[in-house]
């Protein structure tokens, strides 16, 4: 018997890896964070599998479940959203599980920031703009967040950031990283994405809350920010397929 922690990516069941849609019509067990995770996903369960969606229980309930599996031998599916390792909620799960001895593994997915950027169309890492991306979140109501991983000390590095949790803290993003990044950076907002009623806000840090407002999106999005998501910026090409910088695999031309 094995506990499966199977990353279903950010709404899109075609976004769902080969190998987690193998699992989930395979395990006679499915435990799903059905707030995150579309049904269409665990609707491939196979047929008479026990599928539950475990918004309304805690971490206790959730275990019992796993443990009953555990005794009759049964595979778990245990589905979260996006990319499992990315506030997945499983480190609690595993050392559990890890108590019990009872077997598990990681099935990564799609994580959201990554989606986000496809719906924009856009990089992240642009040449000479951003060369690295934050993924960090707001702490509001849920875990704090530890010393030293402040928005303040994210903004100081002027690359691209991914906030999670932070739909409700748009005064607070913008009072800490306008100082950094300036009033006119680039912003997005992406509600919801790779589900059917996914929107994207676009504006600055300056007017993102307003427009945000207006739309009356409170929850479920992902904040992307950056220079990096500008279309102003005259960004020279990346040397990866630059004829002049041969590399190992393209051996230089010789005149």
């Amino acid at each position: 018997m094995t506990v499966y922690f199977i990353g279903a990516g950010p709404g899109d069941p075609e976004l769902l890896t080969l190998k987690a849609a193998r699992l989930i019509k395979a395990c006679p067990v499915c435990l799903y964070a059905g707030s995150l995770v579309p049904e269409q996903v665990v609707a491939i369960a196979p047929e008479g599998a026990k599928v539950m969606d475990t918004a309304p229980m805690n971490l206790d309930e959730t275990h019992a479940e796993i443990v009953a599996a555990h005794a009759k031998g049964q595979d778990v599916a245990r589905v979260h959203s996006g990319d499992p390792s990315l506030y997945g909620a499983i480190a609690e799960q595993i050392r559990r599980l890890k108590g019990e001895d009872i077997p598990y593994e990681i099935i990564p997915g799609v994580p959201a920031y990554t989606a986000a950027a496809a719906a924009l169309g856009q990089e992240l890492t642009v040449p000479e703009v951003a060369q690295s991306i934050v993924l960090t979140r707001m702490s509001m109501k849920s875990t704090g967040m530890p010393a030293g991983e402040t928005l303040d000390n994210f903004g100081r590095t002027g690359t691209t950031l991914a906030i999670h949790l932070g739909i409700r803290a748009l005064r607070e993003i913008e009072r800490q990283l306008i100082p950094h990044y300036g009033a006119d950076c680039p912003v997005a907002v992406i509600y919801r994405v790779g589900w059917p009623d996914q929107l994207i806000i676009r504006g600055t840090l300056s007017d993102i809350r307003a427009k945000v407002r207006d739309a009356k999106i409170t929850r479920t999005a992902l904040i992307l920010l950056g220079p990096a998501l500008s279309d102003d910026h005259g960004f020279p090409d990346s040397a990866l397929y630059d004829a002049a910088k041969p590399h190992v695999l393209r051996p230089k031309v010789k005149a």
